[in-house]
């Protein structure tokens, strides 16, 4: 971790001298840049003075208690060294969590997206629980929902449904989300009472700003139609639905859940937008490393992460092997105890790899 330390406490020395060159002063988008970089590394380096001072402090104690003749001083400097070899351990401990390698989309509003997988009607009923749980966790949480897209059942289930979280928490906290969800209960259109397993998957995506994701408007090929609900009941006069299709990726999305063709559009462009950030992102990780596809899961849709067993009131995350019997209330939003779990086991495992 030192090696690691003197390296931060060179790179804020260089940063430093570059910021008072007479050639940054003048760039201010570099000068930003460099800002930035200072006030994430200038932090760790006082903290690593501390420790710094503290192991001095240390060293010297232990050295003036073996010369020490005085039973009294002997004992003040017992008790120094005790309150010292604390401060060590506790501000190594801080500069650890310090290190932890920051997720660039964290602090991001998300998308959500829950489509119905396996099951048929009992998947897509699912769905809308899912649905339902991951917005009564934001209402807990006090963070704004807004809908953007749903294609729902006949019997009240969704076969897809986006919806956005606006908060600075959101992302660090249903990132873990991403995966498939299996749900193990007899359907109500069971007549033989028969335990069914079915699965939805979830994803969650950081919202891209717009300088993040620059979209080519002669990439989109924008199609509009008129909306339409249950059993193709017009729900618009007017032709207000918009699908647009993204020619290079061969990504579509479509929402036609305002009533303003406008307003369509600039919704299904947050969602483009979004997907090609999670593809550009995982792309590069897929280069890059595979640290990240650590026990807490890849964000692979295709990853089984979570089992709602109803007939044993049991939730079980496999990714951690946590196993809850309150699935009432985990459905009625209170999913804090499980994502708490999960940020844990994440930062076990960053820290590990800092330590490593």
């Amino acid at each position: 971790m030192e090696k690691k330390l003197d390296g931060i406490k060179s790179r804020l020395h260089d940063l430093e001298l570059e910021m008072s060159s007479p050639g940054v002063a003048t760039d201010q988008k570099r000068l930003r840049a460099l800002n930035t970089e200072h006030a994430q590394l200038a932090p760790i380096v006082q903290k690593y003075g501390e420790m710094t001072k503290a192991r001095g402090d240390l060293e010297e104690a232990r050295e003036l208690i073996k010369t020490e003749r005085d039973p009294e001083m002997k004992e003040m400097l017992a008790a120094e060294i005790s309150q010292l070899e604390e401060k060590v351990t506790s501000l190594r401990g801080m500069l650890l969590i310090m290190l932890l390698p920051k997720d660039p989309n964290s602090g991001k509003d998300i998308l959500m997206e829950i489509r119905a997988g396996t099951g048929g009607e009992e998947a897509a009923l699912f769905a809308a629980d899912l649905m339902r749980m991951y917005t009564r966790y934001c209402d807990i949480r006090g963070w704004r929902v807004e809908f953007i897209e749903a294609n729902p059942t006949e019997i009240g289930g969704y076969k897809e449904i986006i919806f956005s979280v606006r908060s600075g928490e959101a992302y660090d906290s249903l990132k873990f989300e991403s995966g498939t969800h299996r749900v193990q209960r007899i359907p109500t259109t069971e007549a033989g009472g028969r335990i069914h397993t079915s699965a939805v998957t979830v994803a969650v995506l950081p919202e891209a700003e717009e300088d993040e994701i620059v979209i080519n408007p002669d990439d989109l090929r924008i199609d509009v139609y008129r909306s339409s609900g249950h059993g193709g009941q017009s729900v618009n006069t007017t032709d207000s639905a918009v699908r647009i299709t993204h020619i290079p990726s061969g990504m579509v999305v479509t929402c036609q859940d305002e009533k303003s063709q406008l307003k369509n559009k600039a919704k299904a462009l947050r969602v483009l937008r979004a997907r090609l950030l999670e593809r550009s992102t995982m792309e590069r990780m897929e280069k890059e490393t595979k640290l990240r596809r650590s026990q807490v899961g890849s964000g692979d849709r295709s990853e089984r992460i979570r089992t709602y067993n109803f007939p044993q009131s049991r939730v079980t995350d496999h990714r951690i092997g946590l196993t809850l019997y309150s699935l009432d209330r985990i459905l009625e939003g209170e999913l804090q105890e499980i994502i708490d779990a999960l940020k844990r086991d994440e930062v076990a495992h960053l820290v590990g790899s800092v330590e490593g």
